[in-house]
């Protein structure tokens, strides 16, 4: 099995038609591909067995959490080459981005489907990393099953979110007034902003949709005198965030509920806050999400909505999550384009006042938790495992990149529950959020 990278990437160029804009190295200790390039570590033989029972996606992701398949050199670098070369296979044909890989059941390239199968040897499917959501069943987003893919993604440990967030806690794109601030900082800044925009005043009560680990009420509870009522899904982080709370002294002012925001009954609220939260709601389930916060709401009061959106397409239709985010990141989360999450908003009642793009402050936060998870690596993948760990470093990674690339944007809209009276309580030049 002389030279598995050179056969190997004589094989990628063949099925993809562009030279490989990475190197290759195999089990075997063969090189090939381009000099100075990051290079494509596979470890093992099974990675290929993995991508020829799943090919494309899933099988890459399955090859990365188990450690078969590595990156040796700049992660940022090598993840942009080979997505540039996916993107744009995508954007001239009408097949997905794992194409390249169900093009070998062509029949011009039945030559090179047996050369890969000879490379992966054993023909057996090897069993998908521990790390893997294993397929649901039953209708998405019912109250058991959202419940299910909060705890998958959030319940692996305080300590391991501790070493990737720092100490904000705060699990949702920073605001950030240059690049060389601190990711502390920007935390908090953000936090303001959404108080601000929120004109939070003393004595108001604040609902926060998705609290997390209860950096919002704190903030808004310390610094604008609310009572404030966090809702979570997670049992860990509802425990992390009572202790916080108790510790800051705000145990009278600050509530914490694992409960879902469709069970909320005792209404009503000066403001809403959902931070990061409405990625898991499902585009089924979103006029339903948009409508409960409604009527939460006291009339003139505001939800600050804080969503990742993705790109429209020519057909809504076609819309899939990612393999590798749904079964290992987010299982069940859905994005929507922002022009239709505005829409929704308004649909249930609301007037949307201000839509504030903010994807490349995202790119920034992604970046310094990787930074964090790779400065902690040791730690973090004792705390959870080094698959977790290998999923984390992953995907935040290739989040990072597809905010900086416009694949992908965060926004904060503002929408209120203007009265008949059309007294919506927001000035005339309320942009400054003074």
């Amino acid at each position: 099995m002389a030279d598995a990278a050179g056969r190997l990437t004589k094989l990628a160029e063949e099925v993809l038609g562009t030279p490989l804009p990475v190197r290759i190295r195999a089990w075997d200790r063969s090189e090939s591909g381009p000099p100075g390039a990051p290079v494509l570590v596979i470890r093992h033989r099974r990675a290929l067995r993995r991508l020829l029972f799943k090919p494309g996606e899933l099988g890459l992701a399955r090859g990365w959490v188990a450690g078969d398949l590595d990156i040796e050199g700049d992660l940022y670098e090598a993840l942009d080459l080979l997505a540039g070369l996916l993107w744009e296979r995508a954007a001239t044909t009408k097949a997905p981005r794992a194409a390249a890989l169900r093009a070998l059941a062509r029949p011009e390239l039945r030559a090179a489907a047996r050369e890969l199968l000879a490379l992966a040897g054993a023909p057996v499917p090897p069993t998908p990393p521990a790390e893997e959501v294993r397929r649901r069943r039953g209708p998405l987003h019912t109250l058991r099953r959202d419940k299910e893919a909060i705890s998958h993604h959030y319940d692996v440990g305080n300590d391991f979110y501790a070493l990737v967030l720092g100490p904000s806690m705060v699990y949702s794109c920073a605001y950030w007034e240059s690049p060389d601030a601190s990711l502390e900082d920007a935390q908090r800044d953000k936090l303001d902003l959404i108080c601000r925009k929120l004109a939070l005043k003393e004595g108001q009560r604040l609902l926060d949709v998705g609290c997390g680990w209860g950096s919002m009420v704190l903030h808004a509870a310390r610094e604008y005198g609310v009572r404030a009522v966090g809702i979570t899904l997670s049992e860990e982080q509802a425990t992390f965030a009572r202790k916080r709370i108790a510790e800051a002294g705000l145990a009278d002012r600050i509530e914490i509920r694992v409960q879902d925001y469709r069970e909320i009954k005792d209404e009503p609220f000066d403001a809403i806050s959902s931070i990061g939260m409405a990625e898991h709601v499902g585009r089924d389930r979103y006029a339903e999400y948009a409508s409960a916060l409604y009527a939460l709401l006291r009339r003139g009061g505001r939800l600050l909505n804080h969503q990742i959106a993705r790109r429209p397409l020519a057909d809504e239709e076609t819309y899939r999550v990612d393999d590798f985010i749904d079964r290992y990141v987010f299982p069940d989360g859905e994005l929507a384009p922002v022009g239709r999450t505005v829409a929704q908003l308004e649909e249930a009642g609301f007037e949307v006042r201000d839509v504030e793009g903010i994807r490349e402050h995202y790119a920034l936060t992604l970046r310094q938790w990787v930074a964090n998870l790779e400065k902690h690596w040791d730690e973090a993948a004792r705390l959870t495992s080094p698959g977790r760990a290998r999923v984390w470093r992953l995907y935040m990674a290739a989040s990072a990149l597809s905010f900086e690339r416009n694949r992908i944007g965060v926004n904060q809209v503002l929408a209120v529950r203007t009265p008949d009276s059309g007294t919506s309580g927001v000035r005339l030049r309320e942009r400054s959020w003074g």
